[in-house]
């Protein structure tokens, strides 16, 4: 089963930004281990664009879909046997990250 894990930050109380050596090592133990499938950390939401062409004509909007304190950092997408594997490693995540960690699994 495979899993996309956000890396959430939040604007009023970041997380440490000196984690990427410790994040770089779990990732290498992801990768060693079998669970890696894909990873990526994301610009800060000043530089999202939204786009919305439900309409007749596209609309594009500077800045996040929503407005709020907490945002998406960055992703994993891991591959577990099930969702108590997936938790566990997502345990080790928020504190390697120093940041909350969501766990969805695809359809």
């Amino acid at each position: 089963m495979r899993y996309l894990v956000s890396v959430i930050d939040d604007k009023s109380n970041p997380g440490s930004t000196d984690r990427q050596p410790a994040i770089s090592a779990f990732n290498e133990r992801l990768i060693a281990e079998g669970y890696w499938v894909f990873a990526g950390g994301l610009a800060d939401t000043d530089a999202a664009t939204v786009v919305d062409n439900r309409g007749e004509q596209a609309v594009f909007t500077d800045g996040p879909f929503v407005e709020s304190k907490e945002y998406l950092a960055g992703v994993w997408v891991w591959e577990a046997p099930d969702l108590d594997v997936a938790l566990k490693l997502a345990t080790e995540a928020s504190k390697i990250c120093d940041r909350k960690i969501e766990v969805r699994p695809f359809l």
